[in-house]
């Protein structure tokens, strides 16, 4: 069974709309890359679901860890060399191209970002022998008792490497230092989960006149900066429509966007450096 570690969401989305599941090859990476990863993911207040109790040999993925994977929104697999050498990595990786938003005909996305640690994406796609050796000893194993897998399963294994060798991600060798790897995961997860972007009640009435009056004066694609004020008495509304303008023109920004909300309360409290800290964290 997996262990779910829950970071705090800036969102009020559901908990499976907001999961990150990582696979990996625990010898590997576990002790290193991985954990780093997952940490940087729950400090930017994304909930990961990450496996850390292993198998036993020949047994198969459970219930459970399906149930995970089919929960989660984002998918990051870390190839490593001996990554293809885990039935279990790649039972994982065959139900998330299974779930992977080309494969579903439901509307809901579920979308893959690999990458790749210590290998290159022709390893992953079975143009080396890296992986092709790796494959072929799963084969040979099949007919041990204590296997559970066949040649189905081995087919099933090809084709998902081959199309997530296919996929866009990031290759380790191309960034100076862990640290930038994961700020890039980190900042395009974020991106993709809209952690950023702020809740708005549903079925809002009336709203339409003021927001694009609003994007009238911000015209969005003049050059230089933009200050909007909007004014009026309490609870006609001001907030919110500042949240719907920022979750519009968010996307547009990626990473560099922060929504800083109760500045008159936060500074007659004294706590003006928090919402400094929280802007400079932001962007």
């Amino acid at each position: 069974m997996a262990n779910l570690e829950t970071g705090v969401s800036t969102s009020n989305t559901s908990r499976s709309e907001h999961q990150v599941f990582l696979n990996f090859r625990g010898l590997d990476t576990s002790c290193t890359f991985t954990d780093f990863l997952h940490r940087a993911l729950v400090d930017a207040g994304i909930r990961v679901f990450i496996n850390d109790e292993g198998f036993q040999s020949g047994e198969r993925i459970s219930d459970n860890l399906l149930q995970a994977i089919d929960n989660s929104k984002l998918y990051i697999p870390i190839f490593s060399k001996n990554y293809a050498s885990s039935h279990w990595c790649l039972d994982e990786l065959a139900r998330m191209v299974e779930n992977s938003s080309e494969h579903k005909e439901d509307g809901k996305e579920n979308i893959i970002l690999p990458i790749f640690y210590d290998v290159k994406p022709d390893d992953v796609k079975l143009k080396t022998k890296l992986y092709e050796d790796a494959i072929s000893n799963l084969e040979q194993k099949m007919e041990d008792p204590n296997n559970k897998f066949s040649p189905k399963d081995i087919e099933t294994w090809r084709q998902a490497l081959r199309e997530v060798g296919c996929t866009k991600g990031w290759e380790l060798e191309k960034y100076s230092s862990y640290v930038k790897l994961i700020q890039a995961v980190v900042d395009e997860a974020g991106f993709r989960l809209k952690t950023r972007q702020r809740h708005v009640t549903e079925d809002l009435v009336g709203m339409e006149d003021q927001i694009a009056a609003i994007n009238n004066l911000i015209d969005i694609d003049s050059i230089g900066v933009r200050l909007i004020g909007i004014y009026g008495m309490g609870g006609i509304g001001k907030t919110t429509l500042a949240k719907i303008i920022f979750n519009q023109l968010c996307p547009r920004f990626g990473k560099y966007c922060s929504f800083l909300d109760d500045v008159r309360e936060t500074a007659e409290n004294n706590n003006l450096d928090r919402l400094q800290k929280k802007l400079l964290f932001d962007v």
